[in-house]
Order: C-alpha cells, then structure tokens, then sequence
C-alpha cells in the first residue's frame, strides 16, 4: 500500500495526497506511532537498561511520522479545504486527538520515562538532552500523568470535545466568509476606492458571472479599502455589519461553541490542578502567570490610555469639521476611513501612494536579499509544477522532468542554504494570494523538522497569506501591511529553517509562546528602514525608489493614530484574558454582556454598539489551545523585539556580524535554553521595555 501522507522524502507529491488516502495513511502511522510507545512501555517490564536513546529519543522518533502525517492534513485542510477533504478530516479527528491525549495518560509509559528521567545518569547527558528530559517531563505532569484514573478519563473525554468543537468554529469561519458577497451596478456608490479595489472588484464580479458591476466579499483584500477609502458611509456599514455578523448567524453561528470551549478549557485546567486556564497555559511561559500577563496589558494600558482619548476625541473632531454636524457620533464603520482622510489631509499622504513600489516579487526578492545579507544564507527558487490531483493522478507525462510538486498553481518553492557550509538547510513553499477554499489570515507552519544530531538533513516549511492578488493587467501590488505581514511570517519561517537543535521537538518555533514572536516581528523593522527599503521598493513600471519626500511622509505617518491601534490589540489580548481567567468563574453572565463592561475603557464610545470579536477570532478558537490566554504575546514579544533592534541600529541595519548574533543566539537556539537566556546572550541584557515606547512615540 502506498501510504502518501507518510512520504519521507522531504519535498511532497501533493496530488497524490487524497482526501480517499487520509484515513488508510493516518491509520497507518497510528499503528506505528503505537508500535514505538508500547516498545518504551515495556521496558521495565523487560528490565531493560534505561538509557536516553531507548527512552526520550525513542519517543521522539516514534511520535514523528504521526505528527508529520497529521501535519500535512491539517495543512491541506488550511489550503485546498473541500467537502471531502473535510469530512475524512473530521472522521480521524476523534481516533488522533485520543492518541494524543493518551500518550501522558499512559502509567506504563510515564512510569519509564519518569525512571529515567529522575536518574543520575541524565546528568552526563548533553544540555540540549537536559532539557529535553526537563521539558518532555513537565508536558507530561501538565497533561495529566499523576491523574488518578477517574480524572484521566475526564481529560479524554474534554479533549475530544475540544478538538471537535475547534475545528467546527473554524470551519463556520470560513463557510460565513465565502457566503457573503455584495454585488453593485452603480459606480456613484463607489467613490473614493482606489482604483486597485475597482479592478478587483470588478474582476470578481467577471469571475462569478456579474456584468457591468462589482463585487465585494469579507476577504481582507476586499473588506479594508471598503473601510478605508469608501466615502459612501452606506457602503462601509453594510460590509462592516456583515463582518460583524460573521460566526453569529445561522447556520454558522459560533456563539454557543464559545462558551463550551471557554468552559471546557476551565474545567480542563482544574482537573489538571489550575484554578484557571490562563494559569495553565502561561506556567512555563517567560511571563509565569496569568496575573502577571494580565499586569503587562494593565500597564500597557495606562501608559497609552491618555493618547488613545486625545486620538479619539481629534479623530470625532476631524469628522465634525468635514461633515458639518458637530453632535454626529463617531460610528464604527467611520475610523478607517476618517483615519485615512485625517492623514492625507495633514501628511498629504495616502498608503496607497505606496502600492506601486511594491509589486510583490520585488518585495520578496529584496526580503532574501536582506535575509541573505544579514543572515549568511542564499535562497534559491526551485522549479516545481502543479498537478490536479482530481484528473491528472500519477500522470507522468505531465511532469516529465520528475519536478516537485506544488498544491495550487499560485505556490512557489525554495531551498535554503547556509552560504559558509553550502549545506541545504531547508527548503519552503510560499502561497500568497486569496481564494475560497483558504483560510483566512497568513502564517507559517513547518512540515518536517531535519535532523541535526549525527547527521544533517533538510528542514521543510511553507509559508501563506491572503495578499493582494494580480490583476489582468497589473501584478500583484501591496500595502505597506501587507509587506510587513510577509517580512513576519518569513521571520517565523526562518525560525524553524535556521534551527540548529538536535532534538527536533526543541527546534525552531517550539518555543515559549510569549517568544515565538520575537524572530517575526522584529523582521517587520527592516519595512521602515530607507536602507533596507531601497532594496526592493522599487516603482513596478519605471524601478525608482520611493522618492524622498514619499518616503519622509510615510515615516511621518508611522505613528499616525498609534496609540488606538495600540489600544485594539490590548483590548484583544484583555478579552482574552479576562475570559480564560474571570469569565469562567461565574459564566452566568453573557459573554458579549461580560466583554461589554470590562472593555469599556478600551474601546471607543461609538453611536452603534459593537460586539466582541469572538464569534470570529481564530487565534483563540480555531484550535485546542492556540493563542487562547497568550494572545498578551503580541505586545510582549513586541517589547523584546523593538528592544533587540535597538543592537542593529547600533551596529548596522544590514551588518552580517550583527545578523550572524541573531541568527547563532535566537533563531538556531529554538528551546534549547531559557527565552530569558537567549535574549541575553544577543543583547547582553536583561530586556528593557523603553525602545517600544519610544518606537511608538509614546515616550520621547
């Protein structure tokens, strides 16, 4: 039997992958992944000497073809998302989620592993091993190994749940989003978009059969220049109300999914002995605790909170002076596109004067340039095709030079090599643009972990987004967002491409969660830089830089309404918590009610009520845990990157010593230290929370 979702060499045969495959092949691996458990199992039985290679490195490797198998999966569900897809998804979700979460409920197992794992023969083990040992044996404990067996079979029990519960909101996600449209036959109601969002639009509508009209949907690339640029105020309600009611409605409506995740989640942390889930997931974090990650937003809140009114009340004021009707309210549907009107007026500056320096192909090249530069790696395109798994399915003669394989036409692949070694560190694919059957957002996510124990091999990642698609008659041409979104999650992938740890389940992006976003938003820096700039922004007809006095306009407008942008993700990292920590101690109130009160001073006094965000916010829901109490990350991982910059700006923006620091202390460290530990060996220091303040000119 073929087992496609098995395939141990690194680069894929996508179209041989099969929704009709999933449940042969992840069967397949389960009974392997058993195979290598039950031999650990019994060893004491068979009063076999314990060592680290029959013991954790054994668990490790029998855990690797199921968690790469189970990978692909949920990376095709991600991209290539179909009925059939979903539903042989669905049908080994409960069989693999107990695997899982049998594995640290096993006492035979943890029995082993505790033996060993508490000898004195671990203390002749190499550091990394240590840790391994150290890490392994708290997952254990936090999921559940000391449990008496009435708590054991509550675990499983909740776990399966969650796991089904997750994938149903995700999947009501993205049917909300693909089932709204808005179809317009008169041009009068568009005034004000750019004329990149017309062409869009008016493609769209081509596309599904709409003549002489345009069409918008819920996808980023459509919603935010409504938002931004629409003046017709009409306009902007319609589409920010349909947003607003995505995962509320029926037949997608999440709102009860909620509350049994919420609910589910604490219950799960008290069996494991949390008094909440925040406190759970945060215990191995750099912040410690969920009172110590609530603190950080508090703070954070007070520092900006007088900012944010003055911003408010001069962006209530600006609408006032332009409409004419002082006592008119500030509406929600209005703060974008009175943003955009508020800068243009007193920068003379307009974000989509930019999109033509960054045509998408030019940004990635100078994105590697950059990378290559600082970093000492060469990046290299590989040729691929693409093969429609649904009628050309082994079909040879349509890849007659035996090309790797792609999953959409749109995906490009690269290798990654170290340019001192010339060893191939790994390779990539890239998916970039929108389409229906994607989920929404951009990310990152690895497909196999190399080895770099005795011997090396490749590492394999890919990363995605729903960025501004070509048009017919122009390419791909992006936001200044969209170039920072694609320098972060290329940030997040270096992580993992870089990873240098001889454990793979220490590598790359394995980390702390308040960590993993250092090596990706610190990336996002270099997208501000004139010297970093002028190396892929570049006019897509004539390739001149951006001039100076565009450039100064931008800069001038970095911080433009900062502090309510700052205040937004605050307010979501608060929902967060305050629901994972307060909410489900007494859920007798409803939640968008609870929400209501305790976002107040966050939020601005709009006309219209809003709801909460959490009928369609993803990083909380879409999975088991997620960024569920971690979304605080952000903004920590924020302080840390701004503050490591800071060596750079010293040192030289594109100095390979400097990059080569970053590269040998943070991203080939992975987990193999202490976060704490890493960020002092690049900086020498402690992290200091004053770069960020002053990045966004909150402090002087």
């Amino acid at each position: 039997m073929s087992h496609s979702f098995l395939q141990t060499k690194l680069l894929l045969d996508w179209s041989d992958m099969l929704p009709s495959k999933i449940e042969a092949d992840i069967n397949h691996a389960l009974t392997l992944a058993l195979g290598g458990i039950e031999a650990i199992s019994n060893l004491l039985e068979a009063e076999t000497v314990l060592e680290y290679t029959n013991t954790f490195a054994a668990f490790e490797k029998a855990l690797e073809p199921l968690n790469t198998a189970w990978g692909f999966v949920n990376h095709l569900d991600s991209v290539n998302n179909s009925k059939d897809l979903r539903k042989a998804y669905n049908a080994m979700l409960p069989t693999v989620t107990q695997f899982y979460t049998d594995i640290p409920l096993n006492p035979n197992l943890w029995k082993v592993l505790k033996r060993y794992g508490q000898s004195e023969s671990v203390a002749q083990l190499s550091p990394t091993q240590q840790r391994h040992i150290e890490e392994t044996l708290a997952d254990f404990k936090e999921e559940g190994a000391d449990l008496p067996d009435t708590k054991k079979d509550q675990v499983r029990k909740i776990q399966k749940e969650l796991a089904e519960l997750t994938q149903k909101y995700s999947e009501n996600c993205l049917d909300a989003t693909n089932a709204w449209e808005h179809i317009i036959t008169d041009a009068s109601q568009l005034e004000g978009l750019p004329e990149s969002a017309l062409q869009a639009a008016k493609e769209s509508a081509q596309s599904k059969g709409h003549k002489n009209a345009w069409r918008f949907t819920l996808e980023a690339t459509s919603y935010i220049p409504v938002m931004s640029y629409a003046k017709n105020s009409t306009l902007r309600k319609t589409v920010w109300q349909a947003y607003q009611s995505i995962g509320r409605e029926d037949p997608y409506n999440n709102q009860d999914l909620v509350t049994q995740i919420l609910k589910l989640r604490h219950t799960y942390a008290q069996i494991i002995g949390k008094d909440t889930f925040a406190e759970y997931t945060t215990n191995r974090r750099m912040v410690k605790n969920g009172h110590s990650a609530s603190a950080f937003i508090e703070s954070m809140h007070t520092q900006i909170k007088s900012a944010f009114d003055s911003e408010c009340a001069l962006l209530k004021d600006y609408k006032a002076s332009k409409t004419g009707q002082a006592e008119e309210a500030l509406e929600p549907w209005d703060i974008g596109y009175w943003s955009e009107q508020h800068q243009k007026e007193h920068y003379q500056f307009d974000d989509e004067a930019l999109r033509p320096y960054f045509p998408i192909n030019k940004v990635i090249d100078g994105l590697f340039s950059i990378c290559e530069k600082l970093f000492h790696l060469s990046i290299e395109p590989v040729e691929a095709i693409y093969i429609d798994p649904e009628t050309s399915q082994k079909d040879k003669e349509r890849n007659p030079k035996q090309l790797p394989e792609v999953w959409h036409p749109d995906v490009k692949l690269y290798n990654l090599y170290d340019t001192q070694t010339k060893h191939l560190l790994g390779s990539f694919y890239a998916d970039w643009h929108p389409r229906e059957s994607k989920r929404s957002g951009a990310w990152m996510n690895y497909l196999r972990t190399g080895s770099r124990a005795e011997t090396h091999t490749p590492h394999l990642g890919l990363i995605c987004g729903n960025l501004t698609p070509p048009l017919k008659e122009t390419p791909s041409l992006l936001t200044h967002h969209e170039v920072e979104t694609i320098f972060h999650e290329f940030g997040h992938l270096l992580h993992h491409l870089c990873g240098m740890v001889e454990v793979p389940s220490l590598n790359g992006v394995n980390v702390a969660w308040d960590f993993v976003e250092l090596p990706s938003q610190i990336m996002e820096n270099w997208c501000w830089e004139r010297e970093s700039l002028d190396l892929f922004a570049r006019h897509y007809q004539t390739d001149e830089p951006i001039p100076q006095d565009l450039y100064e306009k931008m800069q001038a407008c970095k911080n433009h309404f900062k502090a309510m942008g700052t205040m937004r993700q605050l307010s979501l990292a608060k929902l967060d918590l305050d629901l994972h920590r307060d909410w489900v101690q007494d859920s007798s109130q409803a939640v968008d009610d609870y929400l209501k009160n305790r976002l107040k001073d966050y939020h601005f006094n709009f006309s219209t009520p809003t709801r909460p965000i959490i009928c369609n916010f993803g990083h909380l829901f879409s999975s088991s845990t997620g960024y569920a109490a971690g979304y605080y990350s952000y903004k920590w991982a924020e302080v840390l990157d701004a503050d490591a910059f800071t060596r750079f700006q010293k040192e030289g923006l594109l100095n390979p010593t400097t990059g080569l620091a970053f590269r040998n202390t943070i991203l080939a460290k992975g987990n193999s230290e202490d976060p704490y530990q890493l960020f002092h060996d690049f900086m020498g220091r402690k992290p200091q929370t004053d770069a960020l303040l002053k990045r966004d000119g909150i402090i002087a």
